[in-house]
């Protein structure tokens, strides 16, 4: 092969990759974009979640108290978990928000970093609904309840890590990205040729949405996250990010919504770690909406498919006699 066709092929994969693009198809380029976007917001959850926990953990004045905010009737551990987890002593409560707070701290690190990205963004998906598990609730007709718990369903009041799952599990298809330590260790990165974003799309665009949707149609209920004293706004937005249609236009809505929710979180009151604890799954939130913003939200479910060729949508199109 001669020097000048070397140059030339070398030349033609960038503009081959490009040419492959499109609302369905992410080129190599850009699904290393739309992956270190996604990588830099997700990292950051784990970053601060686990080091603001783990800085409680390890500090014997305000170690027990973490405990509490955890085991308690309103806390984060029901009861199932906390007798299947800790009744036996193999592991104390302390022990077990110790070790899970340094691996959410050490993986975040990774994810940042862009190392270990695929089976960590795997793990933390799968996690993620480990959470929705574990929150105490009744929602018993008529009962009672002497103690102070949740009353909303957990799917509701955890509806934020529903979306963190989905968004997890398309970095996970996605890979390392740009600027990622695979790349510089391994000489290449672990992305793809090319990302299939009418599947991938489709996932990122209901994660978000799903969270606006609970926000919107149960605001105001106990514990139920709404990122806008606007319901109604939410409800909207969430509606047209499902659909498949105006998608950049309400991603960006919902990114100012969030950026407006995140400063006006902040309080001089409290240190930075406390702050940042506030706002920490809004991070991998606005990361998505960037990303949906910049590459729109694919082709796959869309609302006006479903009306007009309901078949090919949810079957399929027929093959074509020869």
């Amino acid at each position: 092969m001669s020097a000048t066709h070397s140059q030339e092929k070398d030349l033609n994969g960038p503009i081959n990759s490009l040419l492959s693009a499109g609302p369905d198809r992410l080129s190599s380029r850009q699904a290393d974009q739309a992956a270190l976007m996604l990588r830099l917001g997700l990292g950051s959850v784990f970053v601060v979640g686990g080091w603001w926990k783990l800085q409680r953990a390890i500090d014997s004045a305000r170690s027990a108290d973490l405990v509490e905010k955890y085991t308690a009737s309103n806390g984060y551990i029901n009861e199932f978990f906390q007798s299947y987890l800790f009744a036996d002593g193999w592991i104390s409560a302390w022990g077990f928000l110790t070790a899970l707070s340094a691996f959410e701290l050490v993986a975040g690190i990774a994810l940042v970093a862009g190392i270990f990205v695929r089976p960590l963004a795997i793990v933390f998906g799968l996690l993620m609904w480990s959470f929705v598990a574990a929150l105490p609730v009744s929602t018993v007709p008529g009962q009672e309840v002497a103690v102070s718990t949740f009353f909303t369903p957990a799917l509701i009041v955890q509806i934020r890590d529903v979306g963190l799952s989905g968004m997890c599990f398309a970095l996970a298809a996605l890979g390392s990205g740009a600027f990622s330590l695979d790349e510089r260790l391994t000489g290449r990165g672990l992305g793809v040729e090319s990302a299939d974003w009418k599947s991938l799309g489709l996932l990122l665009r209901l994660s978000v949405a799903v969270a606006f949707l609970a926000g919107g149609f149960f605001y105001g209920l106990d514990h139920v996250k709404s990122w806008s004293g606007f319901p109604l706004l939410l409800a909207l937005v969430g509606i047209v990010l499902a659909s498949g249609h105006g998608v950049r236009l309400a991603a960006g809505i919902a990114f100012v919504l969030l950026a407006i929710y995140c400063v006006g979180k902040v309080s001089f009151d409290k240190s930075l770690w406390d702050n940042l604890n506030a706002v920490k799954r809004e991070f991998a939130f606005l990361a998505s909406c960037l990303v949906l913003m910049r590459f729109s939200g694919g082709t796959g479910f869309r609302l006006s498919d479903l009306v007009a060729a309901p078949r090919d949508v949810f079957f399929g199109r027929a093959r074509t006699q020869s």
